[in-house]
């Protein structure tokens, strides 16, 4: 993955977050999850390197703006 660039979390809440995990399902549910509660880019890609265990993928969040199925 691109290394993260300050510039892109340069405003206060934003988040940017790399997920880490066995299977895509996991990592699918992990993103859903937090597309429930805040404002994300939403499920993206998942991605296998070669050679390393598991999927990975990142996740850009505003955690100052609701989700989808926030209160």
């Amino acid at each position: 993955m691109k290394p993260i660039d300050e510039q892109h979390i340069a405003e206060p809440g934003l988040v940017v977050l790399d997920i880490t995990g066995g299977d895509e399902d996991t990592v699918r549910a992990v993103m859903a999850t937090l597309d429930e509660h805040w404002a994300t880019s939403g499920v993206g890609l998942v991605r296998r390197d070669p050679g390393e265990p598991g999927v990975r993928a990142r996740i850009y969040a505003d955690v100052l703006r609701p989700g989808r199925h926030s209160p």
